[in-house]
C-alpha cells in the first residue's frame, strides 16, 4: 500500500489482510518503517520530532536500513513459507519522499533501495492517491501531533503525490491507482478484487 500521508492505506492494509485470511489465506501485515525491533527503533528516530537535525541522505539512509532488516528478517521468510504479504509502505516511499521530496533523486534513492531488499519487488502496488490538503485534514481530524514528514508543508506533499503517480504512470502493470477519496468499504472491494486475480 502506497500514497501519501493521511491517504488510508493503514485502513485498507486491514481491511485487506482480513478479507484475505477469511477466504483461508496465511497473511502477515506489516509497516515501514518498522516491521522488526531494529526497524521500529529506526521508526522512532527519524519520524519522532526532538532527535535533532535529520539531514535527507541520513533519513533516506535510515529508511533504507530500516527496509533492509525488514526484507531480511520478516518479508523474505513470510514469502518462503508462501505467506501473502500486505506492507503499508515500502521502496516507493523512499522514492517520493526522500528522492523526489527532499530532492535526493528518484533513481538514487531507488538504487539504494534496490540493494537494501535485494531487488525484491511487490507483485501489485496499491496507489491510494490523495490531494496533500484533504490528507492533511485526515491527519488532523482526530487532533493527533503530526510526525516529521507529515508536519512538512503542502507543497513538499505535492512533490509526493507527483512522484507517485509518475512512478505508477511508468510501471502501469504493477500499479492500481484509486482515488483515496472513494468510500472505504468501495476501496477495500476493489482493492480485493485485483489481490484475488494475482492468487492461486
Amino acid at each position: 500500500m502506497e500514497g501519501g500521508d493521511g491517504a488510508g492505506k493503514s485502513t485498507q492494509a486491514q481491511r485487506l489482510a482480513v478479507a484475505l485470511q477469511d477466504r483461508g489465506h496465511s497473511v502477515l501485515r506489516t509497516r515501514e518503517p518498522g516491521g522488526t525491533p531494529v526497524g521500529e527503533s529506526l521508526r522512532a528516530l527519524v519520524l519522532e520530532h526532538g532527535n535533532g537535525e535529520i539531514d535527507a541522505r541520513t533519513e533516506a539512509l535510515i529508511f533504507a536500513a530500516s527496509r533492509a532488516a525488514h526484507v531480511r528478517q520478516v518479508i523474505r521468510p513470510a514469502l518462503t513459507a508462501g505467506t501473502v504479504v500486505v506492507c503499508d509502505r515500502y521502496i516507493d516511499s523512499s522514492v517520493a519522499y526522500q528522492g523526489a521530496g527532499r530532492g535526493l533523486g528518484t533513481d538514487t534513492v531507488r538504487g539504494l533501495n534496490e540493494w537494501a531488499t535485494e531487488g525484491l519487488e511487490p507483485d501489485l502496488t496499491v496507489l491510494l492517491d490523495v490531494d496533500p490538503e484533504r490528507g492533511r485534514d485526515r491527519r488532523t481530524a482526530g487532533q493527533a501531533a503530526e510526525d516529521r514528514l507529515e508536519s512538512e508543508p503542502d507543497t513538499f506533499h505535492l512533490q509526493i503525490r507527483r512522484a507517485f503517480l509518475e512512478t505508477a504512470q511508468a510501471d502501469p502493470g504493477r500499479y492500481l491507482v484509486l482515488d483515496a477519496g472513494r468510500p472505504v468499504e468501495e476501496l477495500a472491494r476493489t482493492i480485493l478484487q485485483r489481490v484475488e486475480t494475482l492468487l492461486p
